[in-house]
Order: C-alpha cells, then sequence, then structure tokens
C-alpha cells in the first residue's frame, strides 16, 4: 500500500513527459521513420510474395515448354525413324530397279551382239564359200553371187560399223567382175570324161594284128599264062619276106598286169593335176599336164582305136583351151572380217563393276537429324 501510494503521484508526470516528447518534432521524425520503414517492409513482402509467384509461373511454364519440346523431340525421332525407313525401302526399291536396269541393259547388248554375231557369222560362211569356188572349183560366178549376197545382208542391216568390210567386198567384187570368162566347169568336165575313159582305153601291146583276106587258091591256066602266074607267085612270095616299120618310134613296151594300172593310174593323176592347174588359173602348168598325158596315150597305148582316138582329139583341143588367168583370192576381205571379230569381243569384255555406296540416303537422314538437333 506505501508503495502504491509512493507511485502512483510519480505516473502522471511521466505521461506528461510523454506526451510532452511527442510534442517535439524529433519525435514526429522518428514515427514516420518507423512508419515509412514498416511500409517498406510490408511491401517488399508483398513484392516478393507476387515475385515467388511469377518465378512459380514462369517454372510452371518453362517445364510445360520443356514437356511439349520433349513431346516434339520424341515426334520428331518418330517421324525420322519414319522417314529412315521410307529411305530404306525407297534404296532397296532404287537397287531393286537398277538391278532390273542392269539385266534389261544386258539382254538388250546380248540380244544386239547375238544379232550382229549372227550376221557376221552368215557374212563369214558366205565369203568362204565364194573363197572355195574360186579356188576348188574356179567359179567366178558363184563367188559372186556369194560376194553379192554378203554385201546385200551388210546394206540391210545399215549400220555404219560394216561399212570398212562392206568396201573391202565391192573391191573384191570389182575384181572379179573384170576377169575374163573361162569355161571353166565346161574344161573340167571333159577333162573329167577323159579321166573315167582311162580304164577302158586299149594299150598298144594288147592290139591285135588285122585279119588279111584270104588267098585265092592257085588254079592252072593255060600255057600261054602259066609264066604270068609264076612271076605273080614270086612275088608275092619276095613282099611276104619284107616288112615296113617305123624307126621314130619303138616297139611297145610289154607291161605286166601292176605296170598296166599304175600306168593307168599316173595318166589319172596328170589330168587331175591339170584340172588343179585349170582352177588355179595355172595355164602353164595346165598345157604341162595336158601334154604329159598326151603323149603317154600316144605312147602306151592302141591309136588305132576309137576310144583312144577320142580321147587324143580331146586332150589336143584341152592342150589349146585357155585356162584364164590366175583367179584373185579373198584374203583382205577374210582378214578384214576376222578383225572386225576380234575388235568387237575385245569391246564387248565384261567390265569390273563398280563399288555402290551403301546407305547413301540413311547417311543423308541421319546428318539431316543431327543438324535439327
Amino acid at each position: 500500500m506505501e508503495q502504491d501510494a509512493l507511485t502512483s503521484p510519480a505516473r502522471p508526470g511521466r505521461l506528461q513527459q510523454a506526451l510532452s516528447a511527442l510534442r517535439r518534432p524529433v519525435a514526429w521524425v522518428a514515427i514516420a521513420a518507423l512508419a515509412l520503414m514498416a511500409w517498406q517492409w510490408i511491401d517488399s513482402r508483398s513484392r516478393m510474395a507476387g515475385l515467388q509467384e511469377e518465378v512459380a509461373r514462369r517454372l510452371a511454364s518453362g517445364d510445360a515448354a520443356a514437356g511439349e519440346a520433349r513431346a516434339l523431340a520424341r515426334q520428331n525421332q518418330e517421324a525420322l525413324a519414319a522417314l529412315q525407313a521410307k529411305a530404306g525401302a525407297l534404296e532397296a526399291k532404287l537397287a531393286e530397279s537398277q538391278s532390273q536396269q542392269a539385266a534389261l541393259d544386258a539382254m538388250v547388248q546380248e540380244l544386239t551382239r547375238s544379232r550382229d554375231e549372227r550376221l557376221l557369222a552368215e557374212i563369214e560362211q558366205a565369203l568362204n564359200m565364194a573363197a572355195q569356188q574360186l579356188q576348188l572349183a574356179g567359179n567366178v560366178e558363184a563367188a559372186l553371187i556369194a560376194l553379192q549376197g554378203a554385201d546385200a545382208r551388210l546394206g540391210a542391216a545399215g549400220q555404219a560399223q560394216f561399212l570398212p568390210l562392206r568396201k573391202v567386198i565391192a573391191h573384191d567384187i570389182e575384181k572379179l567382175k573384170a576377169l575374163p570368162l573361162a569355161d571353166v566347169p565346161g574344161i573340167a568336165l571333159r577333162i573329167e570324161g577323159v579321166v573315167r575313159a582311162v580304164d577302158t582305153l586299149p594299150l598298144a601291146f594288147e592290139a591285135k594284128p588285122r585279119m588279111e583276106p584270104a588267098r585265092e587258091t592257085f588254079v592252072p591256066a593255060a600255057a600261054s599264062g602259066y609264066w604270068e602266074t609264076l612271076l605273080g607267085e614270086l612275088w608275092r612270095e619276095l613282099k611276104s619276106l619284107i616288112r615296113v616299120e617305123r624307126l621314130d618310134r619303138p616297139n611297145p613296151a610289154l607291161l605286166s598286169p601292176t605296170h598296166a594300172f599304175f600306168l593307168r593310174e599316173n595318166l589319172k593323176l596328170r589330168l587331175v593335176n591339170a584340172r588343179l592347174a585349170l582352177l588355179q588359173r595355172d595355164g602353164k602348168s595346165f598345157r604341162q599336164e595336158i601334154q604329159q598325158a598326151r603323149a603317154w596315150v600316144e605312147e602306151y597305148f592302141d591309136a588305132r582305136a576309137r576310144p583312144v582316138q577320142t580321147a587324143l582329139e580331146t586332150l589336143h583341143q584341152l592342150a589349146a583351151a585357155d585356162a584364164g588367168r590366175e583367179l584373185p583370192t579373198l584374203r583382205e576381205s577374210l582378214t578384214t572380217l576376222r578383225n572386225f571379230k576380234v575388235a568387237r569381243e575385245r569391246e564387248t569384255l565384261p567390265s569390273a563393276p563398280r563399288p555402290r555406296a551403301e546407305g547413301s540416303g540413311r547417311a543423308a537422314a541421319r546428318s539431316s537429324a543431327d543438324g535439327a538437333r
């Protein structure tokens, strides 16, 4: 109680002091500063809350954008995988089409090569036939027909690559046309006729003597004609003792059957050589063989027999026949054809296949995807 009594009168004094202090300007400034600080604190708190909300909102939007980006990247990856699959399919189709194109090109080349090879084989056959007709038969007309047929086949082909071959064939045709025509087949047939007749020609030592007519029997005549008859008989006896022979030609030798066989075969060989010389247009050898054959016929065969006379007449005519000039060969045409075939074979040799760049489309797609990322 005493304490309350002591302190109670002091409280009004302190209030007064405080009120008086408030009435001072410094106090008002302090109060204003405190209020300002409180207001700034509240404002900063409100701003911090706004910033936090903005950061949270932006973080949320960033997460959404990141999700969208991830989804878009996933879509892009799926699209890239689809594109890669399509590129692989296109590459497979491209490779298949390229292989089909290569096979088609090979077939076309094979057909073209086969057609040209067949044509060249026909031309070679025609040239060989013409050469055989010239060398073996001496038939210029048949050789001309074969060469003209070959030239016509090359002309029908209509390819410029055959022009050098056609020029050579045309040159051979002109050479054959310029040759003088000789009846080679006719002369060869006449020689063949003599060859067939050799086996039937009689040899000279086989000739039989001619049968003389029988003498008339002696009939005694009258006395007046007795002396004439006697002189006639004496004259006939004297003539029988005299024999006239040709001294420029020896007697025909006796030949054994074996020698006679070889004589006929050698004569045939002479005639065959003459025919070969005729086909080769070797006039000198032809005349020599014919003359030698005629000499053998005159020496060893019976010239009184009709077949021998016919053979001698034929050989005489053959010796005077013109065997013609030497026939040209088709060596240039055949050589040109063979060289042309060799050149074509070298051109058509298969070349080494070039390695194809695999996965080019895939690599390009991958590089584009990496760039997009």
